[in-house]
């Protein structure tokens, strides 16, 4: 990577508009993460781009609406925005009720980070870019901070099915089950690994396989639009996912209940996720509903449990055993800290390893839209999710996001109501209150 260079101005008003998303890009304070920093924009983003992408809406929006705010005629965006779709910088969907394209920025994860390295070959120069990232990510905590420092993570930790005990099988619901969210998918699709592409080019890539990652829905719609990804059907779907859990992989997916719309394999030396909690100890993945937990009379003290777990909460301590000069070892979990992905309960050919369910179930957002608004309302960004400055998309979306902040805690309501500060949604969740808390 070159020098620092002074930023310019279009480069930093895409920052300051990130920043209104749900994920930003904030500057790093570390000379080489900020080198890295700048490089990212630079790569990805002519100056062109980055001051159209400035002003683009944080929201879905046509690009009608789109030309209203930064003019010109929507003849003149489309082939502007579709060029930096087809780079994963604009995220567009298409409305399934009129058949029209809606556009929106994309923010860096899940977003432009991941599509960056989603193809083998492309325009974007893929050994310079996994320098920056790697610099940028792992230079200092500001990027983790940013992504995974509220209590609103952008992925969860879903147990292997294999690990599920027979006592509770029953009641595990769907959502908790990956091979659920791949049958219920209308369209699946799989990409490269991104962080093990990107490990790739740094001379880091460990063995695990490489096309894992699987989009569901409309984020299948969108990789296979544009190319970042092949389309699968259910059956090699399933099977991805059997593979990944005979390699050790860990199932994370996108935080939500409803229609997640991606399920990563993710192994603890290539993984952005789980990195940013063995190098800097952040939480950086909602829990399943499970946590792992060891029967010390099977234990025999092998370590192969603590050596497959992805963020090293099993540990192995000595105990004393009559008639025998050595300690023998057994296995303990960190009940806190486990994600509850079933990795270590997969690996024990002892059955001394078990998934318990938690006393307390961790929170998953009902949907995409509760996601956001908690996310927007922990980073203080809750007026520029709703409004967005002015490019809204009516009063179908503000709708819906005026139900997610109704079934917030009351506590969530109150923070929102001062961020927003404004009478109509003040009174949209006052009246709310009574049903909600009963």
């Amino acid at each position: 990577m070159g020098h620092l260079q002074f930023l310019r101005r279009e480069y930093s008003d895409l920052v300051s508009r990130l920043q209104a998303g749900p994920v930003g890009l904030p500057e790093p304070k570390d000379e080489k993460a900020r080198a890295g920093w700048q490089e990212i924009l630079e790569i990805m983003y002519s100056p062109e781009d980055a001051a159209l992408a400035s002003r683009l809406p944080i929201r879905p929006a046509t690009l009608r609406q789109i030309a209203d705010r930064v003019g010109g005629t929507a003849e003149e965006l489309r082939p502007r925005l579709e060029a930096m779709a087809e780079r994963g910088l604009v995220m567009d969907i298409v409305d399934p009720r009129t058949g029209e394209a809606l556009y929106l920025l994309a923010p860096p994860v899940v977003g432009f980070f991941e599509f960056s390295m989603m193809r083998a070959h492309d325009a974007i120069p893929k050994k310079r870019m996994a320098e920056a990232l790697d610099a940028y990510t792992h230079g200092d905590e500001t990027f983790a901070r940013e992504v995974f420092g509220y209590e609103t993570v952008i992925g969860r930790a879903m147990v292997h099915e294999t690990a599920i005990p027979d006592s509770v099988e029953s009641e595990v619901l769907d959502y908790e089950r990956a091979t659920a969210a791949v049958k219920d998918a209308r369209s699946l699709a799989v990409s490269m690994c991104y962080c093990r592409h990107k490990a790739e080019h740094l001379g880091k890539r460990c063995d695990a396989p490489i096309e894992t990652c699987m989009s569901l829905d409309g984020g299948a719609d969108f990789v296979l639009r544009r190319n970042f990804g092949r389309k699968i059907e259910t059956p090699e779907g399933l099977d991805l996912l059997a593979k990944a859990r005979a390699s050790g992989l860990v199932h994370i997916a996108d935080n939500v209940q409803h229609r997640p719309a991606w399920i990563c394999s993710c192994c603890a030396c290539c993984c952005g996720i789980l990195q940013a909690t063995n190098e800097f100890g952040i939480p950086s993945v909602n829990p399943s509903g499970f946590h792992a937990g060891s029967d010390a009379e099977k234990c025999i003290g092998c370590s192969r449990c603590a050596r497959a777990c992805p963020i090293g909460v099993i540990t192995m301590q000595p105990r004393r055993t009559q008639a025998k000069r050595k300690n023998e070892m057994y296995s303990v979990v960190d009940v806190e800290r486990c994600i509850g992905c079933g990795v270590c309960a997969d690996t024990c050919r002892k059955d001394a390893m078990h998934m318990h369910r938690r006393a307390t179930m961790p929170y998953v957002p009902l949907n995409a839209v509760e996601r956001a608004i908690r996310q927007a309302l922990e980073h203080g960004n809750l007026p520029h999710l709703l409004f967005d400055a002015g490019a809204g998309r009516g009063t179908r979306m503000l709708n819906l996001m005026l139900q997610a902040l109704c079934r917030l805690p009351a506590v969530d309501r109150v923070v929102a109501s001062d961020q927003l500060r404004s009478r109509f949604v003040r009174a949209a969740l006052r009246g709310s209150s009574g049903a909600n808390d009963a």
